[in-house]
């Protein structure tokens, strides 16, 4: 019985359709697409465009998206929509523009060609209903006329003023009188107005090809990139259907989708957990196991995980049976182990959300621009920021994630569905950078292990073994907290929420739905 005192919400309930997003007007735009009869993709698309404008920091058409799509009754498949690096990106090429060994989030270099667009077109034309002019209404119209600002966007906005001052075209358009918008203010972005405008009009070639292509990519070569209109004319085709990989936990299936995310990271981490008996559990053995099997599956995502082309069977070989046993071998339930490799770039903006229409058909959807404001290489001409994705590459040769030419970055984010008997159960998602892949298996181990509702599962207080500390969430109790470092954890007490989530699951006849309390979304149906 949910406690009602406890000043957090339950989970959402309906009975035909839902959508669920980390934003309020993302979700409305979402449901107004449904209520007129339009499928899960439609309203994915719709709200995903809406929060492009509203959530600007967090996402954009400038970014790259995954997507994991069930039609009702069908096989879950993958759409990876990551963009590649220009022709001309070369390890050489980086060191002699003086990047040695790493490509800085602002430099024009951490530009791949964005992927989102294709991604959304790709679903469209596949799966989608309605016009691309009717699912884009709501978007144009916020970023025609202005939106609200929220809350968690507030929050969010005003830790990155410093970083978006670093470019007059950003500072210009996202800080308007030299500061981040309040809580309340209204917010627009015209110029995204017009490419959304294009984009409904002449599909993907209205972004990828054309003047606007051209300004895209005469604004990133006065900054020194390599990008071409070739680069962006192949980018209007990038995204495409794979298949996705998947691993049991306790007799569910979790879909994921394959490298270049790290979507692989969580299954390893599932089944790791999966040899314990985590229900009966106290929750410091339970967190810190979670603590230890994150920073193996890390050691090897990072050591490991790329473009499809570098990894071969990689999902298969860290699933094995053989390997699982080993890694599980390797944890200590009486002390923390160092972790073992970990140099990633940080990275924590972008949202999620996830559908399910009266059909029943679900799709479980990321976008993300990477950093917070992604690069903040705003192009003045057509109003594009540009993502920072590309910072991931290393220009280590020989590497598997080093830069190279048509070569998509390892990522973060990370879409997910959970099936069970061959029947889908939950499209579900966590934001957060990094911690999406270790979210993951914390959101389902509460649902699956503990009976947790969806919305309590992510309430839940969070921690996450990053680097050389475990971070923890304030409302973990201190004397957890004692216990956990008397194990050997450095613990850190975040003053920033640790991700957020989303997730509906489908039963006979009701939908349950949750949206993460840490953002400013939610969960609605009819």
């Amino acid at each position: 019985m949910h406690d009602f005192f406890s000043a957090r919400r339950p989970s959402t309930f309906s009975g035909r359709a839902m959508v669920a997003t980390s934003h309020p007007l993302s979700t409305a735009a979402g449901l107004d697409i449904l209520s007129a009869g339009g499928n899960a993709v439609d309203a994915a698309l719709a709200a995903v465009a809406v929060q492009c404008v509203v959530d600007p920091l967090m996402t954009g058409i400038g970014g790259d998206c995954f997507a994991l799509y069930a039609p009702a009754g069908g096989a879950v498949k993958a759409l990876n929509a990551s963009g590649r690096a220009p022709a001309g990106a070369t390890i050489a090429a980086l060191n002699a523009a003086g990047l040695i060994d790493e490509i800085p989030k602002t430099s024009p270099h951490a530009v791949t060609i964005p992927g989102a667009i294709s991604g959304w077109c790709r679903l469209h034309g596949d799966h989608g209903s309605l016009p691309l002019d009717r699912i884009f209404a709501r978007a144009i119209g916020y970023a025609a006329d202005g939106y609200r600002i929220t809350p968690r966007v507030a929050k969010d906005w005003a830790a990155h003023v410093d970083f978006v001052a670093g470019d007059a075209n950003a500072a210009a358009l996202f800080l308007p009188n030299g500061r981040a918008p309040q809580v309340g203010e209204r917010h627009a972005q015209p110029l995204l107005a017009d490419r959304l405008r294009e984009v409904a009009a002449a599909g993907a070639d209205g972004f990828y090809k054309g003047q606007t292509a051209a300004r895209m990519v005469a604004h990133l070569q006065s900054l020194g990139g390599f990008h071409t209109t070739a680069d962006f004319a192949a980018g209007a085709d990038a995204a495409h259907w794979v298949t996705p990989i998947q691993a049991s936990y306790r007799g569910y299936d979790v879909h994921q989708c394959p490298p270049n995310g790290q979507g692989l990271a969580a299954l390893v981490i599932l089944r790791i957990m999966e040899g314990f008996d985590i229900a009966t559990m106290s929750e410091v053995d339970r967190i810190h196991l979670h603590a230890e099997a994150t920073k193996l599956a890390y050691h090897h995502r990072d050591a490991l995980m790329a473009d499809p082309g570098e990894c071969g069977d990689l999902a298969e070989t860290l699933l094995s049976d053989a390997v699982i046993t080993t890694l599980r071998a390797r944890i200590d339930m009486d002390r923390a182990l160092p972790p073992a490799l970990w140099d990633e770039p940080e990275h924590k903006d972008t949202v999620y959300l996830c559908v399910v229409d009266e059909a029943g058909n679900a799709i479980s959807l990321i976008n993300s621009i990477f950093n917070g404001f992604g690069s903040t290489r705003l192009d003045p001409a057509t109003g594009v920021l540009f993502h920072s994705r590309g910072s991931s590459f290393r220009l280590i040769p020989g590497h598997p994630n080093a830069i190279a030419p048509g070569k998509r970055p390892m990522h973060t984010i990370i879409p997910a569905m959970l099936s069970k008997d061959g029947r889908v159960e939950m499209p579900f998602g966590v934001m957060g950078g990094h911690y999406q892949a270790a979210g993951h298996a914390t959101f389902l181990s509460n649902i699956i292990d503990h009976g947790m509702s969806l919305q309590a599962a992510m309430d839940a207080p969070r921690t996450f073994a990053f680097g050389s500390v475990l971070e923890v969430e304030p409302t973990l109790s201190e004397e957890t907290r004692t216990a956990l470092g008397a194990r050997g954890h450095a613990i850190k007490v975040v003053a920033s929420p640790i991700g957020g989530s989303q997730a509906i699951r489908m039963t006979e006849g009701l939908l349950e739905g949750g949206s993460d309390s840490r953002k400013d979304g939610m969960a609605l149906g009819y």
